[in-house]
């Protein structure tokens, strides 16, 4: 599948088109969790135990999770009363109010690091967008003022180290790659020498998303969080976990396993166009215990942007 062409500055949206690029990501979404809702809950009638199971159904149906749709269900109950008089839009409103509260209960991102050269990793599964957002992270980067090495670390397919060779030629970065199947820990190794010389402020290391077993490439990813410390005071000071959007609930299983091996930081949200449920951000907060920094609502370099939790929760449920 061919790669997007990376846009020139001035044609990026900037921050206040969140809204607009997620809720067109989130319509899908949005539109099913009304329309159950819109079916239990008539204007000016009770709530009731059914009206309360349909919300946690369409939850559950949205990729939320079954713990995470139980606990907002949960503390909707507790914020009502059986037989009240409501209607949809006071449902939905209590609804944001506790989305927002469970988002802010998660961690922080992780500050700005103090060390001159700030080294990022990027983790998750082949097929996710890892590699991609690898550059278009780079492009926020430049954007920002700061200069980028990017570090070709996924030596398990040629793919990925031809691929992010084409994104460091786009965006008129080094990028220091080894051969197929080289040692990824050299390679980082020769990425952290590289940026030093070059006194650049950021390394991004694309890393591997599979190797011939997954202990294999949980115990390269600890060797190489280990490299990166000895080289760099700090480092990595984020490591971000790349997660597919669409693959859903389906997908936290192996998300766990690269917040226990990896120390994921944060989450970056992939593929959030339309085919995904977006409910899947609440089961990052929740489960994970992750903050999501952005999210991917296309394949244009403009795509990649900050998550806004009180935005998010209006995209997904407010108003129309």
């Amino acid at each position: 599948m061919s790669e997007p062409t990376p846009k020139p500055d001035d044609e990026r949206s900037p921050r206040s088109g969140f809204f607009s690029k997620v809720k067109r990501g989130l319509f899908m979404t949005h539109t099913e969790i009304l329309e159950k809702l819109g079916s239990a809950v008539k204007k000016g009638l009770e709530i009731d135990e059914s009206v309360l199971a349909s919300l946690e159904e369409a939850l559950v149906e949205s990729d939320v999770g079954v713990e995470t749709a139980e606990a907002l269900t949960a503390a909707v109950r507790a914020r009502t009363d059986i037989g009240e008089r409501t209607d949809l839009a006071g449902l939905r409103r209590l609804l944001i109010e506790e989305i927002e509260k469970l988002i802010a209960g998660a961690p922080a991102a992780a500050p700005a690091p103090l060390a001159s050269l700030e080294v990022v990793f990027l983790v998750g599964v082949n097929g996710s967008g890892k590699t991609t957002t690898t550059a278009k992270i780079a492009a926020r980067r430049l954007e920002e003022g700061r200069t980028v090495v990017l570090a070709a670390a996924d030596t398990f397919r040629a793919g990925a180290i031809e691929q992010l060779a084409i994104w460091a030629g786009r965006l008129k970065v080094p990028v220091v790659r080894h051969r197929e199947g080289a040692d990824p820990s050299a390679v980082l190794f020769d990425a952290i020498a590289s940026a030093k010389a070059r006194g650049a402020s950021t390394l991004l290391v694309d890393t591997a998303g599979r190797m011939h077993t997954k202990q294999n490439l949980m115990e390269e990813l600890s060797k190489m969080r280990r490299i990166a410390a000895r080289e760099v005071p700090g480092a990595p000071h984020q490591t971000l976990l790349v997660l597919d959007a669409t693959t859903g609930s389906n997908g936290l299983a192996q998300a766990r396993r690269f917040v226990e091996a990896a120390g994921a930081t944060g989450v970056v949200l992939t593929k959030l166009d339309g085919s995904a449920k977006g409910g899947i951000v609440l089961a990052i907060y929740r489960e994970l215990k992750l903050p999501v920094l952005f999210v991917g609502v296309g394949e244009a370099m403009d795509d990649l942007v900050p998550f806004d939790p009180s935005e998010y929760a209006r995209a997904l449920l407010g108003d129309d």
